[in-house]
């Protein structure tokens, strides 16, 4: 799965994944109130207001970058309609040839490792017939629990072409609370990018592994360090524009060859119609700000490919 997704930046030029982290604040009022007026002020209205949402952002950058990140919690946070909607996106992305992370950041061991596994990468046969979950193409895990918990997901991804980004080191300001813990003369995010480096060789796929990383753009040392530790790791970097992260910062988690990571940015996107840059796109034109904003990311902040 990650030559794919390596094909699609080089294809796009764009090392970019879009976040579809909807929020009700982010949507105009023209979206709102016509999924209200369909599906009512009620949990099922949101939902078709983050679905058409969803939509009109994906029609307008689904060909000029590779990827985009849903975050599932956002979807969560409306139940089971949240969760279709989660679902009709995942699907629409992958018609439009998007590759789809889902952000779901489990971790858990044994078989409901597994589970989480199979229910956003895997199938399931049920009678004669097989099926599948969310199906997105590659998802984000916690490796607290350790090897229980990852490898679970590592015979998913081999058995059907998918991948993982497992959590390194995180954009937030308090990831250093644990993360920065000085272990046997070294930090353990070190310690746990080396055995993310160990998990990929056990999924390569052409020159990288479908075990991939999470650094923020928030520590850029950091980010070099660990590039270093895991080569054969592509690395998934949140924390840029609205979290902190600068775009000079981004070269640090790029290989010699402009190839090695992929940006995530979610709001700077998808409410770029509410920033002040965008502002002949403020009567709620989402799609075409999200588009605007995309070339403008591109020319400012990825010139690291």
């Amino acid at each position: 799965m990650i030559s794919r997704l390596v094909d699609r930046i080089v294809d796009t030029g764009a090392p970019i994944v879009v976040g579809l982290d909807p929020k009700l604040s982010f949507i105009p009022d023209r979206i709102k109130d016509k999924a209200f007026e369909e599906k009512g002020v009620s949990l099922e209205g949101a939902a078709e207001a983050f679905w058409q949402y969803n939509k009109e952002i994906i029609d307008s950058i689904y060909d000029i970058v590779p990827a985009v990140k849903p975050q599932i919690a956002m979807y969560e946070e409306l139940g089971i309609p949240g969760l279709i909607t989660f679902k009709k996106t995942v699907e629409y992305c992958k018609e439009k040839g998007l590759i789809v992370i889902g952000d779901i950041k489990r971790g858990d061991i044994g078989s409901t490792s597994e589970s989480y596994a199979v229910g956003h990468l895997g199938s399931i046969k049920i009678g004669e017939e097989t099926f599948r979950g969310f199906d997105e193409d590659f998802a984000t895990v916690n490796p607290y629990l350790g090897s229980d918990g990852v490898k679970p997901f590592i015979s998913v991804c081999n058995r059907e072409d998918k991948g993982i980004f497992v959590l390194v080191k995180t954009s937030n300001p308090s990831s250093g609370e644990f993360q920065d813990r000085i272990i046997d003369g070294r930090p353990l995010y070190e310690h746990v990018g080396e055995q993310v480096e160990k998990w990929g060789l056990e999924s390569m796929d052409g020159s990288y592994s479908n075990v991939g990383a999470v650094v923020g753009a928030t520590y850029p040392e950091m980010g070099k360090v660990l590039r270093e530790i895991m080569p054969h790791a592509y690395i998934l970097v949140p924390g840029y524009g609205a979290q902190g992260g600068k775009g000079k910062d981004l070269v640090h988690f790029f290989n010699k060859d402009g190839l090695g990571a992929i940006v995530n940015s979610s709001r700077g996107i998808i409410a770029a119609w509410q920033n002040e840059n965008y502002k002949q796109f403020a009567d709620g034109q989402v799609g075409d700000a999200a588009r605007a904003a995309v070339f403008r990311y591109e020319k400012r902040h990825c010139g690291c490919t």
